[in-house]
């Protein structure tokens, strides 16, 4: 390799070997190249034997290091076939590092901006689709009975209600306590222990039963209906279901919607009854209120509308984990990972909605003094 020429123009004489075992060698010999050449280069392969892609490619990163804004390079001589695909690739790796380095700006972040209203909109048209397609499918069943599918509705109500008990009031009989464990030592302060009994009765019957019932059914339920459905779309079943002329959406979504809105209510009736039942446990024990004064405190303390505004809630909760789990689950394409992914979203999104939903309510039923 020899490097000739002044004043801006240099011709680099490629000769020996540049096959892939003379890569030692051409790689010492590039390092010798000076940093200041200016102007144009040209690079003579006319005398390079069996040339290599790896040492093109050194020497295309070597030119490319001198300073290829102020240094014009010409290949000469019978190049290499392969040369013009490097010469791509090493232009598109500098794009892709100005791309990196060049801040962001006004009119990419608009860009960004709208990409993403346009995305946000498309997923809500796709949402609104998908529940009127749910509600067409329980009108046509109000006129046809036989498409309720009764026993896929009670194996649904099963498995996502009964199934789901014990873990339900387990979770809580705890909360309640914790709750009522909190309050008394607060409330102890100011020698207001019998107001433990209000906290307790108001907390769970409003808020906690409902709540926790739905985080805790979102997370096992609505995980369950994505999980299922996807793997379902893995196979081709749905795509198999609609070559038989059978409605995915009659089969697979509406029986699990109908069992949740079923199952949730009766949850939170299990679960109201077991916080009152760990919140009189933790008064008797540490509070030494007996079963009966516990009792008349929670009937004094109870509003005509108290039970019922945890109960409107849960169907409302129901139909949004069950709606969000198949509708994840029908999104389900091409690959394992997406079934991953999209069941995580369902459990995530299913959580976020029902708090959503539930601080709705709480302004709601505020401003209405329900």
């Amino acid at each position: 390799m020899a490097l000739e020429g002044e004043s801006g123009h240099y011709r680099l004489a490629l000769t020996g070997d540049w096959s892939l075992t003379a890569m030692p060698s051409v790689e010492t010999s590039l390092s010798r190249l000076p940093e200041n050449l200016r102007g144009t280069l040209v690079c003579d392969w006319q005398g390079a034997k069996t040339p290599g892609i790896a040492p093109a490619w050194a020497l295309l990163k070597r030119l490319a290091e001198i300073d290829p804004g102020s240094l014009r390079i010409r290949h000469e001589g019978n190049p290499p076939p392969f040369l013009d695909l490097l010469l791509k690739l090493d232009a598109q790796r500098h794009a892709a590092h100005e791309t990196l380095d060049a801040p962001p700006t006004l009119q990419d972040e608009v860009g960004k901006l709208g990409r993403w209203a346009v995305s946000q909109a498309a997923h809500a048209r796709s949402v609104i689709d998908f529940f009127g397609r749910i509600v067409s499918v329980i009108g046509q069943a109000l006129r046809r009975p036989r498409a309720w599918r009764i026993s896929s509705l009670t194996r649904h109500v099963y498995e996502t209600g009964i199934t789901a008990i014990p873990i339900v009031s387990l979770i809580a009989f705890l909360i309640s306590v914790i709750v009522a464990y909190l309050g008394a030592q607060q409330l102890n302060r100011f020698g207001a222990d019998i107001f433990v009994v209000d906290l307790v009765t108001i907390s769970v019957l409003r808020e906690m039963g409902v709540l926790l019932t739905a985080i805790i059914v979102a997370g096992r339920s609505g995980s369950a209906f994505a999980a299922e459905i996807g793997v379902m779309q893995l196979n081709e079943e749905t795509d198999a279901l609609r070559a038989m002329g059978i409605n995915p959406v009659e089969v697979l979504v509406v029986p699990r919607v109908l069992a949740l809105v079923i199952a949730l209510p009766l949850l939170t009736v299990i679960a109201d009854a077991m916080g009152l039942a760990g919140g009189g446990l933790l008064s008797l024990v540490n509070l030494h209120i007996p079963l009966p004064q516990f009792i008349t405190r929670m009937r004094e303390s109870l509003a005509p509308t108290t039970f019922w505004s945890g109960l409107i809630k849960a169907p409302v909760f129901a139909i949004i984990i069950a709606m969000v789990g198949t509708y994840r689950g029908m999104q389900v394409r091409d690959s394992a990972r997406e079934l991953g992914r999209l069941t995580t979203v369902a459990v995530v999104q299913s959580i976020f909605f029902v708090i959503l939903a539930d601080a709705v309510f709480a302004v709601l039923f505020v401003q209405i003094d329900f």
